[in-house]
C-alpha cells in the first residue's frame, strides 16, 4: 500500500489538542469546546489532500499502529486513543446471527480520534455550527474522491483487504475489482440475483431485513428511546418531518421500529422488507453526524437531523388481513455522499427487491411499523433489550405481521 508523504500525518500539535481533551473534565468549558473543534479541523485538513490518504482516514481504529497518520508517533497516540475508547464509550459489541458470541466493532479511526471528541458524555460540543461545517466539507471532500477513477483500484483493493471481504467477491454481480472505475461504485456493488433470497417470499405476513447490517428492534417507541435512541427531540413527526404522516391511525399513538444500521464493510444497497406500492419520497435536508451507536446512545438527535428521505409503503387488504402501512426513511450520515433511490412514487415494492444505495459512509435505514401490527423475532428482541444489535443480512426474516 502506497504511503503519503510526512505532511499528512498528524502533527505535534494535533497529538497535544488529543491528549489535552482527554485529561478534560466532564465540563463543558469554551476552551475545551475550541480544544475539540481545533482537533477535528486538523483531522479534515489532513484527510484527502493527498491522493492515498483518503481511505486510510476510515481504517479500523484498531489498526492505529499502521495508519500512515501515526506511523511514527504510534506509541504516543493509540494509547490516548484506546483511553478515549473506554471512557466516552467509543465502540459497540454486535452479535452475529445465530450465536450467542458479543464481537467487538472497530470504527476508522477518524471517527473514533475526531467524531468521538464532540459525544463524549458532558461534551455538547456537535451543536456547533463550525463542527457541523467541518463534518459537511469532510462529506463533500471524501465524495469527490471516492467517485473519481484516478487511484480507484488501489482504493478498492485495499479496502478489501481492510474489511476481509475477498471471501464475499464470488456474491458480487461483477466479482472482479478491475470491473469498478471508481471506489464508490464498488462500494454499491450489486449482489447476483439470487445472493440474498428473501425469507418466505409468498408469505407476506413475513417481514424481512431491509439490508446486511446491524439491527436493533422495538415493538414501540418508549422502549426504543429508553433503551437506543437517546436523542431528546427524536419523534416520528421529527424523523419523518411531518407531522401529517406521523398523524396517521396506526402510527399516532405509538409504533414498533427497526434501526438497520449499516457498517463501511456491509453490502450498501437496501431492500424492502415487505410488499406493497411505493408513495412519494421525500428529501429532507440535514447534517451529517456519525449514526454509529455512540452518538445514537447519547443525547444528540442523529435520526432527526440528519439529511434522509422519507417514504411509505402500502400493503393493500389480502387473505384477511388489513391494508397496512409501514415508513421506510433512508439516513444519510458521515462521509456518506449520496442517497440514491432505484425506485419512484407508484412502483410495486416486492419484499426483498432492492430500493436504492448509499455511496460511501455510514448510514441506516429505519422501518416504522404501524402500533401492535408485528411481533419482532425473539432473538432480536432480547438483544435489542441489553442494547446489544444483531448482525443480520438481507432478506432474513425479522418478525412476521400479527
Amino acid at each position: 500500500m502506497a504511503q503519503p508523504d510526512d505532511s499528512s500525518r498528524l502533527d505535534d500539535d494535533t497529538l497535544t489538542r488529543l491528549h489535552d481533551l482527554s485529561q478534560a473534565n466532564a465540563q463543558t468549558q469554551p476552551a475545551e469546546h475550541e480544544v475539540a473543534a481545533s482537533t477535528l479541523e486538523s483531522l479534515v485538513q489532513h484527510s484527502g489532500d493527498h491522493p492515498h490518504t483518503p481511505l486510510h482516514v476510515n481504517l479500523p481504529s484498531d489498526q492505529v499502529p499502521s495508519h500512515p497518520w501515526v506511523a511514527s508517533i504510534k506509541h504516543k497516540l493509540a494509547p490516548i486513543a484506546e483511553k478515549l475508547a473506554v471512557r466516552e464509550h467509543c465502540g459497540n459489541f454486535v452479535v452475529p446471527r445465530g450465536t450467542n458470541d458479543k464481537v467487538w466493532e472497530p470504527m476508522p479511526i477518524y471517527v473514533r480520534l475526531g467524531m468521538h471528541l464532540l459525544f463524549s458524555t458532558g461534551h455538547k460540543y456537535a451543536d456547533s455550527a463550525r463542527i457541523e461545517s467541518l463534518l459537511k466539507e469532510q462529506s463533500i471532500k471524501q465524495g469527490r474522491i471516492f467517485d473519481s477513477e484516478q487511484g480507484a483500484l488501489e482504493h478498492i483493493l485495499s479496502f478489501i483487504k481492510t474489511y476481509e471481504l475477498e471471501k464475499t467477491l464470488d456474491q458480487l454481480l461483477k466479482p472482479d475489482p478491475k470491473d469498478y472505475k471508481t471506489f464508490n461504485e464498488f462500494f454499491s456493488r450489486r449482489l447476483k440475483p439470487d445472493a440474498r433470497p428473501p425469507a418466505s417470499p409468498d408469505d407476506d405476513a413475513v417481514v424481512c431485513s431491509a439490508a446486511d447490517c446491524r439491527l436493533v428492534v422495538y415493538e414501540d417507541l418508549q422502549s426504543a428511546q429508553s433503551i437506543w435512541i437517546k436523542g431528546k427531540k427524536f419523534s416520528l413527526a421529527s424523523l419523518f418531518n411531518d407531522e401529517q404522516m406521523a398523524s396517521l391511525d396506526g402510527f399516532r399513538d405509538g409504533a414498533a421500529i427497526a434501526v438497520f444500521r449499516l457498517a463501511p464493510a456491509d453490502y450498501h444497497r437496501w431492500h424492502s422488507p415487505v410488499s406493497g406500492t411505493i408513495g412519494p419520497i421525500k428529501h429532507v435536508d440535514g447534517g451529517y453526524a456519525t449514526v454509529n451507536p455512540t452518538a445514537v446512545n447519547e443525547d444528540f438527535n442523529v435520526f432527526t437531523e440528519n439529511r434522509r428521505d422519507v417514504t411509505l409503503i402500502t400493503m393493500p387488504p389480502k387473505d384477511g388481513a388489513p391494508e397496512r402501512k409501514v415508513a421506510l426513511v433512508a439516513v444519510g450520515a458521515m462521509l456518506v455522499g449520496s442517497i440514491t433511490w432505484t425506485v419512484k412514487q407508484g412502483d410495486a415494492a416486492v419484499k426483498g427487491d432492492e430500493q436504492g444505495y448509499f455511496s460511501y459512509g455510514g448510514s441506516t435505514c429505519i422501518a416504522v411499523f404501524e402500533r401492535g401490527s408485528i411481533k419482532f423475532d425473539d432473538d432480536l428482541l432480547e438483544n435489542s433489550r441489553n442494547a446489544l444489535e444483531t448482525q443480520v443480512r438481507v432478506g432474513m426474516q425479522i418478525g412476521r405481521f400479527v
